[in-house]
């Protein structure tokens, strides 16, 4: 390795145990890896003759990584001409989102579909719509409302007939899915869980009038500026393969891409075919649903919510749920499982209660006996895991599954959950990070795009002060320090997803991604972390990135080879 540019910052945090602190990175911009890392002198003298470009007052640290996202849905559905109408990102009541709808009708050419992402009915105090609410709204154009827990849809009558369904009765429901309906089998404008979402919104995605790419760009350059250089595809479908494909032939591609494949794709254990390296794209798991979302009520939980007006207006069943809950039951599981373990592939589930969480550990220890894994690095992991338990964690740890949590669900429904949603012996200990990271379990943050925006640094902020987006303090006794926050957005994250050996750490050999910030963290006020230290840039591969660039670069893409992007592919094949 040759180097040809040296980095000097006032501080690099590195994530190396052996060598906590540095001053200067040497990089091999051509091969996109570090050369040497330590004091500008020694760098320097390692190298010499190269040149010095210095960062100034900048803080530098490995590239931040979310490990369970989903940068093309997200874009799709969140960015122009999608309408994000999420409470934090400008919309905090329903009224807001009401007032929105008719002032869009209005002004939106008649015809033009319109797409709607993240309506909340805790947060928002919004029923669950059916398509008779939303023709109130939008009598003749097609609209989709996506809930903000990812897990229902809403749509209207002009959506319904879009989607062609004989007698306006949707067909039968996908696996691990279903679509709302009538007393007499018509639709009533919901769709529950993401492969009945893929069909009810596939139609609206397809017709919304501009370049295909440009909304997963925008989504891309969100993560950059928060500081993320690498993340995953948590809902990865075949359709998706040549968006991703292009999206990291960018110049300026800002983001390396761990793709996890859909279990209701038929083809989801067999290898794609790119001809990006895998440092950059690669097929790392295959994704499942355990259960829902706290936010609708779905959640395989051994625990009710409380019957008061937040729950009422959000037409949640009190419950507990229990295993009514699970998308899948256990025989389902271990078949799904027998079926895709020998793929060698890493199982990523998503669950949040604590009877889905009991249900999964135990499907996944049956499936890690049965085929010999018990004991080797398989590297599966669950997702979220609101409600679960210190003891689950010790035993997810104890198979050898890593945890990835969601700071997000503390950090905006922190205060409804604690004494609101749930008693405060559950509600203030929601997203036990404390006991997660106590469990020897590895342990990461993720912010669910869209679910949340992507925001590490208020990940450290939250799970350090267990303060929620109010300035409150919940479950004070989960609080995890610092250094447990940062490992859960580099090294431990880079584990989960198999690319250690690349990213996670500044280290001789690994792939030179990193991140700007205007102060050192570990000097900054904790309840105030997002304020005080900002992301200034990121770097991949060795080059300061460029997402304006970026931007303009995917924009002239030619748009008709992903023309199709949105139509979800074989939606009635399964992986069972």
């Amino acid at each position: 390795m040759a180097a040809d540019l040296i980095i000097k910052a006032s501080s690099i945090i590195t994530m190396d145990p052996a060598v906590p602190r540095a001053e200067a990175v040497a990089v091999d911009s051509a091969a996109g890896t570090i050369v040497a890392v330590g004091s500008l002198a020694e760098v320097q003298a390692a190298n010499a003759g190269v040149s010095v470009q210095d960062l100034g007052d900048t803080v530098l640290m490995p590239g931040l990584i979310d490990p369970h996202s989903h940068p093309a849905l997200s874009g799709m559905s969140t960015q122009s001409p999608a309408y994000w109408i999420a409470p934090y990102v400008g919309f905090p009541t329903y009224a807001d989102v009401t007032a929105f709808f008719q002032k869009l009708d209005k002004e939106v050419p008649a015809g033009q579909p319109l797409m709607f992402n993240g309506l909340d009915r805790i947060l928002h105090g919004a029923p669950e719509l059916t398509n008779l609410d939303l023709d109130v709204f939008f009598p003749s154009r097609p609209v989709v409302v996506m809930d903000n827990s990812g897990h229902e849809a809403y749509f209207n009558s002009a959506n319904i007939t879009a989607l062609g369904w004989i007698d306006n009765k949707p067909p039968a429901d996908p696996v691990g899915a279903s679509f709302g309906r009538n007393a007499d089998g018509t639709s009533n404008g919901r769709a529950y869980e993401v492969a009945a979402l893929f069909i009810a919104g596939a139609p609206v995605l397809a017709n919304l009038a501009q370049h295909p790419l440009k909304p997963i760009a925008e989504w891309y350059k969100l993560m950059g500026v928060n500081g993320i250089t690498s993340t995953s595809e948590h809902t990865y479908q075949g359709n998706q393969l040549k968006a991703y494909i292009a999206m990291a032939m960018a110049p300026d591609s800002p983001l390396r891409i761990s793709l996890y494949h859909m279990s209701i794709e038929a083809d989801c254990d067999q290898p794609i075919q790119s001809p990006i390296p895998e440092s950059k794209l690669k097929k790392q798991g295959i994704k499942l649903w355990a259960d829902g979302s706290p936010w609708v009520g779905t959640i395989a939980a051994s625990f009710p919510y409380i019957d008061n007006d937040t729950t009422r207006n959000a037409n949640i069943t009190l419950g507990p749920g229990g295993e009514g809950m699970m998308n899948y039951n256990r025989a389902e599981l271990d078949q799904i499982l027998d079926k895709l373990t020998p793929s060698g592939y890493q199982m990523a589930f998503h669950c949040n209660g604590d009877v889905g969480m009991d249900i999964v550990l135990d499907a996944y220890e049956h499936a890690l006996a049965t085929h010999g894994l018990l004991g080797t690095d398989h590297r599966w992991r669950i997702e979220h895991m609101g409600a679960c338990r210190g003891d689950q964690f010790e035993r997810a740890a104890r198979l050898g599954v890593s945890l990835s949590l969601s700071p997000f669900q503390f950090i905006y429904w922190g205060d409804v959950l604690d004494g609101e949603m749930f008693p405060s012996d559950i509600g203030s200990q929601w997203q036990r990070v404390g006991d997660a990271f106590r469990s020897g379990a590895v342990v990461t943050f993720h912010n669910d795009g869209s679910v949340s925006p992507p925001i590490p640094l208020l990940n450290w902020q939250a799970t350090t002060t267990r303060q929620t987006a109010s300035g409150k303090v919940h479950g004070a006794n989960q609080a995890i320090s610092l250094d447990d926050a940062i490992k859960a957005h580099t090294v431990n994250a880079a584990f989960q997803l198999g690319r250690e050996h690349e990213i996670g750490s500044i280290q001789v050999g690994k792939l030179a991604d990193f991140v700007e910030l205007s102060l050192d963290p570990y000097l900054a006020d904790l309840h105030k972390l997002t304020e005080q230290v900002k992301v200034q840039g990121t770097w991949v591969g060795g080059k300061k990135i460029n997402l304006d660039a970026f931007l303009s670069q995917v924009e002239a893409m030619d748009p008709t080879e992903h023309k199709d992007l949105a139509q979800h592919v074989h939606s009635g094949k399964k992986c069972c």
